[in-house]
This record gives structure tokens, sequence and C-alpha cells, in this order.
């Protein structure tokens, strides 16, 4: 057996004893609430049994903590120890494998598929960059979001090649972009093929040893074991019911893997502190690719490149069947949240994002901060009169009042309030802004005179 394949065996191996380290709790006791409430509100309204996550702030895991249950009768408890798959954030550790081999001398992103998988369609004009960011145009095996049943038989690399990537193009390379777990297929074989070694061999060597991601597993080969997390799928509103299994080779290099919140955090870490790759191979994967004709497709290598109010996103999620999984990073605010659930029907990103938009509230401008004055007042059943124009003066006779006091007051303070858009209308100036809770988001809207006095303040539901 080679070295490599030695050390990642003796790995995983540890990765059973390896459960001290996974809790983690030095986040400021303010922000770890709101997570909480955040994770716990989101679990309620989507029905998820459990959630467990990773918090990282200044470049450092700051939290780590699981709720519900990881598995449903007998009820067992959700701790940060156990493992759940992670789906498609598998695609940006192939992206990387990839990046490691361009360093070494040995491919180039612009080298076309063909000159190591003989036969795809076009290979000859297809590049790695090309199938890295879902621009090629080699069709998806795997658009649904159910397991079919042909995927519950094992499968090879080559078989889904054969099937997806030997057929015409969706696409002209390069003109649109398309999610394609076949690319991935491809790119995991390509890094099979000049390294020499399995792609997890490789991965162990050069990434989840030196980081000490002890957890890994390869749950394309072999699913969960009892002390890991029980994926969960539910038909239409009906009960939660155990998923199936995925076949064998059918997740490869597009959604193998299957980690502790924590070590997912370590790869998270990495990236913020460019640990792994050089720097040229960061700016590869975090520069969004621009499709033939200018058009941004918001893509980098493997991951998915975005702002989030201001701050650069680096995010991904990740499903495959009973687990959907959420990675986020601010590589530039040295912040990260990962959101790990063992359910199809979401909230792992939903709890991803507010949990971010409560790291990064940052300062409000004046007109959010007169907003929210009023908002918290008309809770209480209070409101500035001095600061409405006439019309909206009569708007809030008494009942109106109550009304907002009796509906928003039980609301309690919300998780972001935050401004959407600015216009002019009516000689004023309209505000909408976006107020969110874990279980409902709500849409206030306002109109203001050049002398500050507000002619509008409306709230409704957003959704």
């Amino acid at each position: 057996m080679k070295k490599s394949a030695v050390l990642f065996a003796a790995m995983l191996a540890l990765g059973c004893l390896a459960t001290a380290a996974q809790t983690v709790d030095t986040i400021d006791p303010a922000l770890k609430a709101k997570v909480d409430r955040i994770a716990a509100g989101v679990m309620e309204q989507h029905g998820v049994p459990s959630a467990s996550i990773a918090v990282i702030e200044h470049g450092k895991t700051v939290y780590t903590h699981a709720y519900g249950l990881a598995h449903i009768g007998p009820d067992k408890p959700a701790t940060p120890e156990m493992r759940y798959s992670i789906g498609s954030i598998s695609k940006q550790f192939t992206a990387a494998a990839i990046l490691l081999l361009q360093e070494q001398g040995k491919l180039a992103l612009d080298d076309t598929v063909g000159k190591y998988i003989p036969g795809l369609t076009r290979g000859n004009e297809v590049t790695i960059r090309q199938v890295l960011s879902h621009t090629s145009g080699y069709q998806d095996y795997w658009p649904e979001d159910y397991l079919m049943t042909p995927m519950m038989k094992p499968a090879t690399a080559e078989s889904i090649l054969d099937t997806w990537a030997k057929k015409p193009l969706d696409f002209e390379p390069g003109t649109q972009w398309q999610y394609s777990n076949t690319n991935y297929v491809i790119a995991g074989m390509i890094v099979e093929k000049v390294s020499g070694q399995k792609l997890m061999e490789f991965l162990g060597e050069h990434i989840f040893h030196p980081l000490g991601m002890k957890s890994v597993w390869n749950s394309d080969e072999e699913k969960l074991t009892s002390t890991d997390a029980t994926p969960y799928i539910r038909a239409a509103l009906a009960p939660l019911r155990p998923a199936p299994k995925e076949g064998s080779g059918w997740m490869f290099a597009a959604g193998e893997l299957a980690m502790t919140p924590h070590d997912l955090a370590l790869w998270n870490e990495s990236l913020i502190a460019q640990s792994v790759l050089k720097p040229e191979s960061y700016k590869e994967m975090y520069t969004s690719v621009k499709l033939k004709d200018g058009k941004d497709s918001h893509y980098g290598l493997g991951v998915f490149i975005r702002d989030h109010n201001g701050h650069r996103e680096i995010e991904h999620s990740g499903e495959v069947t009973g687990f959907v999984a959420e990675s986020i990073v601010l590589p530039d605010d040295g912040a990260s949240v990962i959101v790990l659930t063992n359910h199809m029907a979401g909230g792992a990103s939903e709890i991803g994002q507010l949990a971010v938009d409560a790291m990064t509230g940052g300062k409000q401008n004046d007109a959010e901060k007169q907003a929210l004055a009023i908002y918290r007042s008309l809770q209480k059943g209070e409101i500035d009169r001095s600061l409405l124009a006439p019309n909206l003066n009569d708007y809030f006779d008494a009942q109106t009042v109550e009304d907002f006091k009796n509906s928003l007051g039980p609301l309690g303070e919300p998780l972001s309030f935050q401004q959407a858009s600015e216009e002019l209308r009516g000689g004023m100036t309209g505000h909408s802004f976006r107020i969110t809770y874990p279980t409902r988001r709500l849409t206030l809207t306002t109109y203001t005179y050049p002398d500050g006095k507000l002619e509008q303040y409306l709230i409704y539901p957003a959704d």
C-alpha cells in the first residue's frame, strides 16, 4: 500500500477517537444567543430533525454546537462529534486537488479534458477550467432532488461519463453557466489519472491530514455509522422517513464527503488563511468566471462568488439523499458559518445566511436607525408623533397603534433590520426594509418628505 493510502487509512481509523476537540465554545455570549435562536426557529419552521453548526470569527473556530435529534425512534440527540454528508461542498475539495496538481506542474486549468480522458464530446475543446466552473456544456446526471431507482445500484465514473458526457453538449462551451455534477466526475477522474492516486488518497495526503481533519468519511463507498447522523426524507407533509442510500460510485468527486462541522471549519479556516494552496491558486478559485459574452457567472472553481451586504462571500450548499449542508465564508472578514442537517426540506441555508447576518450586522445608516427606533416604539404601543406628517399621524389612530403593538410586540427584537431599496417618488424618498425573524420575514415601506416628516410607515409579511 502506498504511504499516502496508509496515512489516510490511519487518519480515518482515528476519526472515531478524535471527539473531544470537536466541541468549541469561545463565542461572544450575545452572538451565541442569536445563533441558537436562529437555529431553533428555522428548525421549527422547516421540521428539521437536527442541525450541527460551526462558527468562525477572526479566522478561528469559536463555536460548534448541535441541535435536535440525530436519530428518531429511538431518539438520539445530535452532538458536534457526529458526521453528516456535505454533498456538493465536496466539489471545492476536488477543485483544490486540480489546483494543487497545477501547482506541481502536472496539468493546467486551460488544458482540454480530452488530453486526459479520451472520447468525451468535444473533449478537444472543453477545458478543465470550464468543467470546474460549470461552463462546459456537459449535461448534469443528477438534477433531481430525490433518489431515482437506477441510482440505488452501484455505478462507476466511467459509466456516468459514457451516458452523460458523450451526448451532445447542452450549449457551446463557455457561453452559459449550468450546474452539472457530470463536470466533477470528469475532474475527479483527471485528478486520479494525473496523480496516480485515488481521489480520496490524494485529498487525504494533501488536505485532510495536514489540516487535522480526522473525521472525514467517504460516504460514496460506505454509509455513515450508527454513531453519526441518520438521514431523513419526507413525502409532502408526511412524517419523516429514513432516507435510502445511493449506490456506490454515484457521488464520487461531486459529493462524496462526510465529516463533522468542526473538521469542515478547519478547511474554511484554511480558505481564510490561504494556507493549503498558493496565493495564485486561491485567486483562481475565488475569481468569478466570465462567460464569452462578458456576463458574470458568479461561480469560481467549486464555489459561488457573491456579495453579502457588502461583504465578499464564498459559498456552496450541498445535498445528498437525506442531508443538506451549507458553507459560507467571508474571507475578508475572517468569518464563516457551517450548517449541516439531516433532512431534505431545507433549513441549512436559512440558518447559515441568518447567522452571517447576525455576525456582520455592522453600522446602520440613518434611515435604518430611525425606522428601527419607530418599530421598537410601536412594539410597545408608542409613537413619536413629531416625526409624522398629517396623513400618517391620522393613520396611526389608537386602534392602529394597538394593532401594531399586539402583532409586533410578541415577536421581540428582530434578528436583522436592513434597508433593501431606496427610490424617489411623489417628491419623497421611499425606503424598503427587510425585517427578519427566525420563522418569518416582514417588509417595511416608508416615504419621507425633504423636511424629514414621514408620510408612510407600513408593515406586512414578506412571504
